[in-house]
């Protein structure tokens, strides 16, 4: 498992949890809700919204969590 991608492995966990991506240019991912994701390493990845870092994570299916429960909440206010 040492040789993956981690660009890969995220979009692959972003679409399990049903999260859909708008575009992908070099490192980044763009989602609904103004939401991007920057791939800075195999187990660093920074969630942006609006283009103001959120947080990062090193655990993929945390920041999946954590985007579909955001987008719910914004959804609902």
């Amino acid at each position: 498992m040492e040789d993956f991608d981690p660009k890969e492995f995220l979009l692959f966990a972003l679409h399990h949890f049903g999260l859909e991506v708008q575009d992908q240019v070099g490192k980044m991912v763009y989602l609904k809700q103004a939401y991007a994701v920057e791939v800075e390493g195999k187990n660093l990845f920074k969630l942006l919204q609006e283009g103001q870092v959120v947080a990062p994570f090193s655990d993929v299916e945390e920041l999946c969590t954590f985007i579909k429960m955001d987008m719910q909440l914004n959804e609902e206010s």
